[in-house]
């Protein structure tokens, strides 16, 4: 066996609940905090948020000079001469490539404005390949932006749904508790280090979303079946009891899903870097509140215990050839 795997515990025993309200506190601030910084200043449409083109409006420009390297100094200079607002210019992926984000001005024609700045570009530039174009709009902006807010709601409904069905009523306020906090906590994540939000951060949220849920009902599920096993155990040490079981195969799946990221963050250039980042923030957030948000609501809830006596492992049944049963 490889040594480093002979250094993990087989079994753990962490006290969890133990820390659960020093955890609290930590994310009660952590999540004001994040609502603070994603919504203020109170302006549409994003608040505090980095806005992207997708929901503000305006034209993205993909282009390359090959075989020669981009003078990003040169083309930014020509493109803040045209006055167009909120423009961003970066190096993508190869030397010979970047990006041009810029806004439309009030009252212009998409159309004639992106045929102006590429005559500006190529002015400035020389021979420049224009891989791709993309415009949106203000009022389609506004309707993307609407409808990824309703996405991320509907996401969450339907998980309470799912656990409401799946288990108990109290174990669905504890995920929905859980979701909401990985949600606030993404966003402020997103403010902070001033990240793009467009509809890709959406489908990043989405997914982090996704995992917290799947790593929540893990412990769920556990925690179910210890309760009917242990029925005279404190609910403190039957939640402890619960977490110490699936902290390996949680550690393992992060872990995992951390590398692969990882290397999508280093490799696969600024488009994807943001979205990279949310995930890998989500993952490991989405582990801390299966563990410090959502089992410390069930502790507080309180939980019926079924009066079923737990189901005996039955014995398998072994047929000798040649003999009767």
């Amino acid at each position: 066996m490889w040594p480093l795997i002979k250094i993990l515990p087989v079994k753990t025993n962490f006290q969890f609940v133990q820390f659960a309200r020093y955890a609290a506190i930590l994310s009660a601030i952590a999540v004001v905090a994040s609502l603070a910084k994603a919504l203020i200043p109170f302006a549409p449409p994003c608040g505090g948020l980095n806005c992207g083109i997708d929901f503000k409006g305006g034209t993205v420009l993909e282009l390359s000079t090959a075989p020669r390297a981009v003078d990003l100094s040169k083309l930014r200079a020509s493109v803040d001469r045209m006055a167009l607002g909120d423009v961003q210019v970066q190096a993508f992926g190869a030397p010979t490539e970047a990006l041009v984000r810029f806004q439309t001005p009030a009252g212009a024609n998409p159309a004639q404005t992106v045929d102006k700045v590429k005559a500006t570009v190529r002015e400035a530039l020389g021979q420049v390949e224009f891989e791709r174009t993309d415009v949106v709009g203000p009022k389609v902006s506004g309707e993307l932006f609407v409808s990824g807010i309703l996405a991320l709601g509907l996401s969450i409904l339907l998980m309470l749904i799912y656990i409401w069905f799946r288990f108990e009523l109290q174990f669905g306020i504890g995920a929905v508790v859980a979701l909401f906090h990985d949600v606030f906590l993404t966003f402020g994540i997103i403010a902070f280090f001033r990240l793009e939000f467009s509809l890709t951060t959406v489908a990043a949220i989405l997914t982090v979303i996704g995992y917290s849920m799947n790593d929540t009902v893990v412990v769920f599920d556990r925690l179910r079946e210890n309760l009917r096993k242990y029925k005279r155990m404190p609910l403190r040490e039957v939640i402890d009891l619960s977490i110490n079981e699936t902290l390996s195969r949680t550690v393992i799946t992060g872990l995992t899903a951390l590398l692969a990221l990882a290397g999508l963050a280093i490799f696969g250039g600024p488009t994807l870097f943001g979205m990279s980042l949310v995930l890998m923030f989500g993952i490991v957030i989405g582990t801390y509140s299966s563990i410090y948000v959502a089992a410390p609501v069930i502790l507080l809830w309180g939980v019926k215990r079924g009066d079923e006596p737990a189901e005996p492992v039955k014995p398998a049944t072994v047929r000798l050839q040649g003999r009767g049963p």
